[in-house]
């Protein structure tokens, strides 16, 4: 089998001097409050010259320094067009946002700057699908923060987290929680949690809540809610069920953020495919993978039993490989995922369920063993890799009868994908 071409590389990203591994870890959440500040909400400028800078989007001088220390410089498409919106408006809004499009900042900064510091209450409740991409945005808006004029205190509440922990840290002064769906019930029936003053609902990747089957706890959610003045629903793909969704726990008018087609999936994402055999696979797989020096990747499998085995090869051939499928413990996952971090690891294979709320920085590529079940999964997988600006590849190893599938992608996201062929010896 002839090498693959070179992948294109991500970024580095360097940390700043008070931006250290270590900053981040003393953030880490739920264990300690996070204090921050904000300006309260202004509304964004009516008829601005330009939108390519937060400053034009309406967003105050203390929270910009926050993002310009996390190198945020220049609005993404839905953060051009989802702040305008949620600063001038106490409607309902439904976007259309894949993982690694600037989401978190597209609803996070206005909601900061929607918050009355002063009212010592819960105003606001952000739901994630998992654990992992909770704890993500609860770090997010302390970031954010780092430079503003007044405290935001913000909860993060995940299943696998110590519950009474959480029922004694929501004593105190909370104004924004981050939340796993089925946590939010569980607190919510000790009496610990009341969603009754809560203004604001975000519901980030919506989809995948959905296809975890969390539709009861999130209706439930909405009922409790009643009394908020705005939801956000932010999700990659719109399948039926987000639509039922909607109708029924969305009543009201919602205003729509569409992306274009061609933008669904980050439009810093190389998409590339190879025909491969069965057989042929983890001798291309490993032929990519020589060629990485310190660049990091994910690798998706469809199976948990596909991801095993292809953890086993790619050991076996001296690769440092570790694999996440659904059957770990919470603490096990949690130690596959900090030496992922800490970059312990190089490469992690991983299946749809397990990876689900995976954020990881400055992973240059994702590999698709195979393409997944459900094509709605595609912009997930690809989503991991071209976070913040960055470039990133994604390449899907298909069998010579798949081909119709690369297709199908093309036409239904408005990719351009190009071929790498093989022959020859790797």
């Amino acid at each position: 089998m002839r090498a693959p071409p070179p992948l294109h590389h991500a970024r580095k990203a360097g940390l700043t001097p008070s931006e250290s591994p270590s900053d981040y870890e003393a953030c880490k959440i739920p264990c300690s409050r996070h204090g921050g500040g904000v300006q309260r909400a202004r509304r964004a400028p009516s008829q601005p010259h330009t939108l390519n800078t937060f400053k034009a989007l309406g967003i105050p001088a203390d929270l910009i320094e926050g993002l310009n220390e996390l190198g945020i410089i220049t609005p993404t498409e839905i953060q051009a067009k989802a702040i305008p919106f949620l600063l001038q408006d106490s409607g309902d809004l439904v976007a259309q946002a894949q993982t690694g499009t600037g989401k978190t900042a597209a609803f996070g900064l206005p909601l900061l700057m929607k918050i009355d510091p002063k009212v010592g209450e819960i105003q606001a409740l952000v739901i994630a699908p998992t654990r992992e991409l909770a704890k993500q945005i609860g770090k997010q808006l302390f970031r954010y923060t780092k430079f503003a004029n007044h405290k935001i205190f913000v909860e993060v509440l995940s299943g696998g987290d110590n519950i009474d922990r959480q029922v004694a840290a929501l004593q105190r002064p909370t104004h924004i929680v981050v939340a796993t769906p089925g946590r939010v019930i569980d607190l919510v029936l000790r009496r610990a949690l009341t969603l009754v003053g809560v203004q604001h609902l975000v519901l980030d990747e919506a989809d995948e809540m959905l296809s975890m089957g969390f539709k009861k706890e999130l209706t439930r959610i909405f009922a409790l809610s009643r009394g908020r003045r705005s939801t956000w629903l932010f999700s990659a793909t719109f399948p039926d069920a987000i639509q039922a969704l909607i109708k029924d726990c969305m009543p009201g008018k919602a205003h729509t953020l569409k992306i274009d087609k061609g933008h669904v999936v980050n439009r810093d994402i190389d998409h590339q495919f190879a025909i491969c055999s069965r057989d042929e696979k983890t001798e291309f797989i490993a032929g990519l993978l020589k060629r990485q020096k310190h660049e990091r990747g994910l690798i998706f499998c469809r199976t948990r039993a596909g991801a095993i085995l292809l953890g086993k090869q790619l050991t076996k051939l001296g690769f440092p490989v570790d694999v996440l499928q659904g059957d770990l413990t919470q603490k096990e996952r949690d130690t596959v995922m900090r030496s992922f971090k800490k970059e312990r690891i190089q490469f992690l294979i991983a299946t749809d369920v397990a990876a689900r709320g995976i954020d990881v920085a400055d992973l240059s590529f994702v590999i698709h063993h195979q393409l997944p079940e459900q094509m709605e999964y595609y912009t997930h997988r690809s989503g991991r890799t071209a976070r913040a600006g960055k470039k990133g590849v994604s390449i899907s190893l298909i069998e010579p009868r798949e081909r119709n599938k690369i297709t199908r992608l093309a036409n239904d996201l408005g990719l351009a994908f190009s071929e790498v062929r093989q022959g020859g010896p790797a």
